[in-house]
C-alpha cells in the first residue's frame, strides 16, 4: 500500500505544486514590480493600483464553480491545462486542484497533500522576492524596464507547465493509465470505504442545489474569506511594507523571502501533524493565533523598532499561511460524493477568493508606510477567523456525538431518502 501511495504522490503531487507555485508567482510578482517602477512608469496612482488588484480577482468570483463542474466532465487533464494557459481564468485551478486530490487520497492523508500544494505559494512569495531581485537588473535590456522583465520571465513556467499538464497529469482513478486495473481497484477500494456508505461519484442537479443550501458551506467560506485577506494582503504588498522600514527596493525586495520560506516549512509541519491525528480546527486555531501574535507586534512596534516589526510580519505569515493550508483540507473532508464535494469546494473558494479584491483595498496609499490601518484591519480579520473555526468546530463536534447517540429508531429514520451525502448518520465529520 506505501509503495503504491508513494507511486500516486510522485506523479501527482509535485506536480500540482509547481502549477501553484507558477500560478502564484504570477500574482505576488506585482507588489515586486511596483517597487521596481511600475507606478511612475505607467503613471497611476496608489488608489489606482490598489482598484487593478481588486478587479484580478473577480474572475475567482465567476469561474470557480463552474470550473469545477467542466472538470467533472472533461477530466482533470484536459480541464486543468487548458486554464493553467488560458491565464484569464488561471486561478479556476485551485478549486479544482483541490478537488481533483480529494479523489485520490482519504480524508486523513490530504492535509499533508494540500499543505504542499498551498505550501508552494509560500516559496512563491520567497522565490518571487529573489527572482525579482535579479531581473530587476535587467532594466534597459531590449529597452524594457526591469518591472517589465519581472512579469515576461515569471510567465514563463506557467505556459510550460500548462501545457506540460496534459501529458502529466493522470485523470481521475477510476479512469486513468498510468495505474494498472489492480492499484485502481485499490485507491478507489480505499476511498469508498474512507467514505463509508455515502460516496457517490455520478452527476445530480438535486446535489448541486442541496449544497448551495448547505449552512457548512457559508461557515467555511467565512473562514476562508477572514482568512485570506491577510494572506493576500502581504502577498501583494510583502515589498511595500517591509521598503516601510526604511530599506531599499531591491533589499526589501530580498527581504521579503524569508517569511514565506518559513511559512511553508510550518504549513508542512502544522498539516502533517494535523493528518496524524485527524484533526483540523485546533490546528488552525493554533496557526492563526501566531498570525495574531505577529500582528501585533508589527502595530505595537511600528514606531519603536524596525527589527522587531520583521519579526512580527515573519510571524503573522507563518501564522496565516499555515491556517489556510490546514483549512483548505478540512471544507474538503467533510462534504461526500463527487458532486457536492465539487460544488462545495468550487463555492467555498467563489465567496472565499473576493477576498483578493477586498484585500487590494486593506493596504492604501494614506497608511503608508507603517500601513497601521491595514495592519489592525488584517489582525481583527484574522481573530475573527479563529473564533469561527472555534465554533464550526464545536457544531461538528456536536453532529457527531449526537449520531454516536442515535437510537437505531432514529438512525433507520435519519438514514431514509437518497444523496443524503455527509448529511447521512453514518458519515463522522472531521473536525
Amino acid at each position: 500500500m506505501k509503495a503504491l501511495m508513494w507511486k500516486v504522490d510522485r506523479r501527482i503531487v509535485p506536480f500540482v505544486a509547481m502549477l501553484y507555485l507558477c500560478s502564484y508567482l504570477d500574482r505576488v510578482n506585482i507588489g515586486n514590480a511596483k517597487i521596481a517602477g511600475l507606478m511612475e512608469d505607467i503613471d497611476i496612482t496608489e488608489k489606482e493600483y490598489g482598484l487593478a488588484l481588486s478587479i484580478f480577482f473577480v474572475s475567482y468570483v465567476i469561474f470557480e464553480v463552474p470550473s469545477n463542474l467542466v472538470l467533472k466532465w472533461l477530466g482533470p487533464r484536459l480541464w486543468i491545462s487548458i486554464i493553467m494557459v488560458v491565464w484569464g481564468i488561471i486561478m479556476a485551478a485551485v478549486s479544482g486542484v483541490i478537488f481533483y486530490l480529494s479523489v485520490w487520497y482519504t480524508r486523513k492523508e490530504i492535509a499533508f497533500r494540500i499543505a504542499l500544494f498551498y505550501g508552494s505559494a509560500s516559496l512563491a512569495g520567497a522565490f518571487g522576492g529573489i527572482l525579482a531581485w535579479a531581473i530587476s537588473h535587467m532594466e534597459g535590456l531590449q529597452n524594457l524596464n526591469g518591472w517589465q522583465w519581472i512579469f515576461i520571465i515569471e510567465a514563463i513556467p506557467t505556459v510550460v507547465f500548462g501545457i506540460l499538464t496534459y501529458f502529466v497529469l493522470p485523470d481521475f482513478p477510476e479512469s486513468t493509465k498510468f495505474l494498472n486495473e489492480r492499484e485502481r481497484e485499490i485507491i478507489l477500494m480505499r476511498n469508498k470505504r474512507d467514505a463509508g456508505i455515502t460516496s457517490d461519484v455520478h452527476f445530480s442537479w438535486s446535489q448541486v442545489r442541496s449544497t448551495f443550501l448547505d449552512w457548512k458551506v457559508y461557515v467555511y467560506a467565512s473562514i476562508f474569506l477572514t482568512s485570506c485577506i491577510p494572506v493576500y494582503g502581504l502577498s501583494m504588498f510583502m515589498p511595500s511594507i517591509v521598503k516601510g522600514m526604511g530599506y531599499e527596493s531591491v533589499t526589501a525586495q530580498a527581504m521579503s523571502s524569508p517569511p514565506y520560506v518559513l511559512a511553508f516549512i510550518w504549513c508542512l509541519v502544522n498539516s502533517y501533524d494535523a493528518d496524524r491525528r485527524g484533526e483540523r480546527g485546533f490546528h488552525m486555531m493554533v496557526s492563526g493565533t501566531f498570525s495574531v501574535i505577529g500582528y501585533i507586534l508589527i502595530i505595537a512596534l511600528s514606531s519603536v523598532s524596525d527589527v522587531g516589526k520583521y519579526i512580527g510580519v515573519v510571524i503573522a505569515t507563518i501564522g496565516a499561511f499555515g491556517l489556510v493550508a490546514a483549512m483548505m483540507s478540512w471544507f474538503s473532508n467533510n462534504f461526500s460524493g463527487h458532486t457536492r464535494r465539487g460544488v462545495a469546494i468550487a463555492l467555498i473558494t467563489t465567496i472565499g477568493n473576493t477576498s483578493g479584491a477586498i484585500s487590494g483595498q486593506v493596504y492604501q496609499a494614506s497608511d503608508e508606510p507603517l500601513y497601521i490601518k491595514g495592519h489592525s484591519i488584517s489582525l481583527a480579520l484574522i481573530a475573527t477567523c479563529v473564533i469561527i473555526t472555534g465554533f464550526m468546530k464545536f457544531m461538528l463536534t456536536r453532529i457527531n456525538k449526537k449520531r454516536d447517540n442515535m437510537t437505531p429508531e432514529e438512525y433507520r429514520i435519519a438514514s431514509e431518502g437518497t444523496e443524503l451525502g455527509e448529511n447521512h448518520p453514518g458519515f463522522r465529520f472531521i473536525t
